[in-house]
């Protein structure tokens, strides 16, 4: 079975779980839409469930709607380097933020500009700290109903998730949040390091089918 997905910005748990039992092929020529997971994701702070969000180079004017494809950075502004100091804040006392850092810390100080780009990339790093081999199998065109793959192209949405029955694990700021699902594949993997994977393939993936 393959799935259609999104690529989004440092997908979370329930994503990540679908690559990790699936295979996927990437949407590459769908519209750009606000409020979703393309342009932000979800960490831990000490303050609780906390927005990482890319900044985008908006069109105006009747060219308002865009490709994702053509979607770029807004790297004016200096939000890799915050991005990356905010992660390492929440993530420092976390058991295994040392051992992945230096894999993640050059996803945030390159100079991509498509967003498209940066976050297939990203997934592609996550996989190896994983042990996630990607398929680079994309869409040729947009299709509404696609043939030949399961569509959960609905992950991306930020705005309407669905229930999910994910598992919990130990988190940096457990005692003073309680566990706070679905986070960015990140808070696993500084958690539970090289038990990512085995949770990851653990998870039901009902949700895909409600």
């Amino acid at each position: 079975m393959k799935l259609l997905l999104h690529p989004t910005y440092l997908p979370n748990i329930a994503t990540f779980a679908a690559i990790a039992q699936q295979e996927v092929v990437w949407e590459a020529h769908d519209n750009f839409q606000k409020q979703t997971y393309r342009n932000r994701c979800y960490i831990c702070t000490d303050k609780g469930k906390h927005m990482l969000n890319i900044p985008i180079q908006h069109v105006g004017g009747e060219e308002g709607r865009q490709k994702y494809a053509d979607v770029l950075m807004d790297n004016s502004y200096p939000w890799k380097k915050q991005h990356w100091r905010t992660l390492e804040t929440a993530y420092r006392t976390s058991p295994f933020f040392e051992f992945y850092e230096d894999d993640i810390r050059p996803l945030f100080e390159g100079n991509e500009a498509s967003l498209l780009e940066f976050n297939l990339k990203a997934i592609e790093i996550i996989g190896d700290c994983l042990g996630v081999p990607l398929a680079g199998e994309r869409t040729d065109k947009y299709e509404l109903s696609p043939k030949g793959v399961v569509d959960t192209r609905f992950l991306v949405e930020a705005k309407k998730e669905r229930k999910m029955n994910l598992e919990s694990y130990p988190q940096v700021f457990e005692e003073r949040h309680g566990f706070i699902p679905n986070l960015s594949i990140l808070d696993l993997l500084f958690n539970e390091g090289t038990n990512a994977l085995t949770y990851l393939k653990e998870q039901s993936l009902d949700f895909l089918h409600d």
